[in-house]
């Protein structure tokens, strides 16, 4: 596999239709949620950050626990947390490691966010020095599953 590019785009802070203020307030919140990560089993800390189409910014950070598969990522915590807090509509989500190259969302949080968000939303992914790397969720998730295959069935149904 190519290695990944870290090189910052001048375009990225602005081809998403984001405020360039939002974009640094999204990337310091994910770098500050490292530090309420839980993980004493890996060590392996993970911050990150979701932006509401409302301007919120939602963190999360992640949960390990003794028995391995009961933790919970950085980015299906903030997502449920931004979800149990009323917010349904999504703009950015970021997420942050103490790594190079960064690390992107796993498969499960990849299709948890697909539940939420739309194909075209950007995932900023920062490393330990703040270079990232940015897809959008239909490049990190191709042929993607989603709510939307679901009402095709019903209206299946219905015929």
């Amino acid at each position: 596999m190519p290695p990944v590019s870290l090189l910052r785009n001048k375009d990225d802070d602005t081809k998403f239709g984001l405020d360039p203020n939002a974009l640094v307030g999204l990337k310091e919140k994910a770098v500050a949620a490292k530090d309420v990560a839980y993980c004493p089993y890996s060590y392996f800390r993970v911050g990150c950050a979701l932006l509401t189409e409302d301007g919120t910014i939602i963190v999360g950070a992640n949960v390990e626990c003794a028995s391995y598969n009961v933790g919970t990522c950085a980015e299906r915590c903030a997502l449920a947390k931004a979800v149990t807090e009323g917010y349904s509509k999504f703009k950015a989500l970021a997420v942050s490691t103490d790594i190079t190259p960064p690390a992107s969302p796993c498969g499960m949080c990849r299709q948890l966010i697909r539940e939420f968000c739309p194909l075209t939303m950007p995932i900023f992914m920062y490393d330990k020095e703040g270079s990232y790397v940015v897809k959008t969720l239909g490049e990190l998730l191709p042929m993607s599953f989603g709510p939307d295959d679901l009402k095709r069935r019903e209206a299946r149904k219905e015929l």
